[in-house]
């Protein structure tokens, strides 16, 4: 079974990239098989219909696609810009949209975030879920929110052991959830 991981955050040093590592590992330890990457690897113009109607679908957003395709879902670490979705991420998820065939349609996702504030990004986290839902994606019910993510993550991972061991139980039903899913496909 096999799962893509990925953050909406651009940023190098960012706490949900962290927090995306530290999952992928955890659903390793359950038995999945994780594809990491990184948003900044795939060349994604903004959308724009023009640029679609005359170029097609950009080779970064094709492969972005392929690679979200060859897995049986997806973990999605994302931070919270003003209440909502980053931009980079919600535009990625457009061109997304617009190939054929969708490749996030039918496909099990976790959302987590990690943010520096009382919230965790959760409110960021439901945005998310809106259009992932529109276009086909179980998302898992439950999602991972990290408050104070700034004092709560570290080398290690998770350092508060409740926090941590609600992210190994919730990762450790993801997988199951998705290893169902594969296996009744």
């Amino acid at each position: 079974m096999k799962l893509f991981a990925f953050a909406g955050a651009r940023r190098v040093a960012s706490t949900n990239r962290t927090l995306l590592g530290i999952a992928a590992a955890l659903a390793e330890r359950h038995g999945a098989t994780v594809d990491v990457a990184e948003l900044r690897d795939f060349d994604i113009p903004l959308y724009d219909g023009d640029l679609e109607a005359t170029s097609g679908i950009p080779a970064g957003v094709r492969q972005l696609a392929e690679r979200i395709a060859a897995a049986d879902g997806f973990l999605l670490a994302s931070p919270e810009y003003n209440f909502s979705v980053p931009g980079v991420l919600k535009n990625a998820i457009d061109w997304l949209s617009r190939t054929k065939p969708m490749p996030l349609r039918g496909k099990r996702a976790l959302l987590l975030s990690a943010s520096p504030s009382l919230v965790g990004g959760n409110r960021g986290l439901w945005a998310l879920r809106v259009p992932l839902e529109v276009l086909g994606v179980h998302v898992f019910p439950d999602m991972y929110s990290l408050a104070l993510a700034h004092e709560k993550l570290d080398a290690s991972g998770v350092n508060d052991p409740a926090l941590a061991k609600f992210l190994d139980k919730l990762v450790e039903r993801f997988v199951g959830e998705v290893r169902a899913h594969a296996s009744a496909g």
